[in-house]
């Protein structure tokens, strides 16, 4: 019988086996930006140009000289001569001079002189020449979306200031701005400003290779029918699909039977593969559970940590090998995905040169009291009920290890802190969102 389980606490683990991990190693590709939603940069992005690189309005409407409107209200409203219209696409031909205004569409650019654009709701079309430029009601038309003619003022019902509707050349980004550092993940936004720039490819980070191993005899393929005493595999796939959700690439080696020659030889292949590699079940103090002893042949300094303060999950185990993560996760479906995301998402995101950023959480109340044991950090599968709007409550699903439908049916998971001997119904509570 080996010696068990040091339990260490699951930051200070996780902690220990990211600082024995080098610097990214796995280099970088070029990717074309619609391809690229979820990866990550490998290297600062810079903006070529500024964004815009000419100044636009932001409504339908008249670009003006702010200091042309000033006081203008619907008793008292400012006339300006209308000189053109805006060309969508082009650059004008005319400058806005003193008591001149022109037609602009939204995006369309600034005419020269120029300064603020007026919203079209609060001007009105007059006649050049109609009853000495102050017409009655029924020689004006309030200004629409055609074009007015040129030989016509336009009233003014509202003033502007200096740069409003309107966005001046580098008011987005200016250019050599650094625009997307390296380690962020590719939203849709940052997409768009990819595109923007004029940046049709991008560097970026190779997704890190990760070698799944499931171990046991009585593990079978999914698509076996098991006979009494077998289960299906579960764990490499709820693994591969979290280490995909994370950026990396999933690579599946297979079952493997409780022999050590038979699994040192295909982690020793693994590793060899790939950039880290999971060994799920063969954990435990047991006499067929060997997986330490087996990552201790994979390479130097070989296990960190075996034993995890922390339910579920305790038995993990937590290693380096001639510079790649080696983890053994427990064999029970919730304990391995539960520990997953606490030691294996960590990983790959430091081979992708990641930055650091917030977990999704919500605040909700719990709904019943929650044991723990004081010095062991709990995480409990919860699942969220609206009780209205911006407020939830957090109902526990309680089950064992091995009932991977508890986790499944959850929204996220509850902390129960170490220092902590539990938590009572009404408590507010933070729970991530999974």
């Amino acid at each position: 019988m080996p010696e068990f389980l040091t339990l260490l606490p699951p930051d200070q683990a996780r902690d220990e086996l990211l600082a024995h991990l080098p610097p990214p190693t796995i280099g970088s590709e070029s990717v074309e930006v619609i391809h690229a939603l979820g990866r990550f940069t490998a290297s600062d992005v810079f903006a070529p140009h500024p964004l815009p690189d000419f100044p636009r309005t932001t409504v339908d409407g008249y670009a003006v000289r702010a200091k042309d409107t000033f006081g203008a209200s619907d008793s008292l409203p400012a006339y300006l001569t209308l000189i053109g219209e805006v060309p969508m696409g082009d650059t004008p031909t005319f400058e806005i001079s003193a008591g001149q205004c022109a037609l602009i569409h939204t995006g369309g650019m600034l005419p020269k002189g120029a300064d603020a654009a007026v919203m079209i709701e609060y001007t009105q079309i007059v006649r050049k020449g109609d009853l000495d430029g102050r017409p009655d009601s029924t020689e004006t038309t309030r200004a629409g979306t055609s074009p007015a003619p040129t030989e016509s003022e336009i009233e003014i019902f509202k003033s502007v200031a200096d740069g409003e509707n309107v966005i001046r050349i580098g008011e987005d980004v200016a250019e050599n701005q650094l625009v997307i550092p390296a380690g962020t993940q590719i939203r849709p936004a940052e997409i768009g400003g990819l595109m923007a720039l004029g940046f049709t490819s991008i560097n970026i980070a190779k997704k890190p290779r990760v070698g799944l191993i499931s171990t046991g005899d009585e593990v079978i393929n999914p698509n076996q029918a098991p006979r009494p005493g077998q289960v299906r595999d579960i764990n490499s796939y709820t693994l591969g699909a979290l280490v995909e959700k994370s950026g990396g690439e999933a690579i599946r080696y297979g079952i493997f039977s409780d022999q050590f020659s038979v699994l040192k030889e295909a982690a020793a292949q693994a590793l060899s593969a790939c950039d880290v590699l999971i060994i799920t079940a063969g954990s435990s103090a047991s006499t067929r559970d060997m997986t330490a002893d087996v990552i201790r042949t994979l390479g130097e300094p070989g296990v960190l940590v075996h034993g995890i303060n922390t339910r579920p999950g305790k038995p993990t185990i937590l290693g380096v090998c001639n510079g790649k993560a080696v983890i053994g996760l427990p064999g029970n479906p919730v304990s391995a995905l539960v520990n997953g995301y606490l030691f294996v998402v960590p990983v790959i995101e430091k081979l992708l040169g990641a930055l650091p950023k917030p977990k999704a959480t919500i605040m909700a109340k719990l709904t019943v009291n929650l044991p723990s044991q004081a010095g062991r950090e709990d995480w409990w599968p919860v699942k969220l009920n609206q009780v209205e709007s911006g407020k939830w409550n957090a109902e526990p699903i309680f089950g064992k290890s091995n009932l991977i439908f508890t986790l499944a049916s959850a929204d996220g998971l509850l902390r129960i802190h170490p220092d902590a001997t539990g938590l009572s119904a009404g408590e507010m509570t933070e729970v991530v969102l999974i």
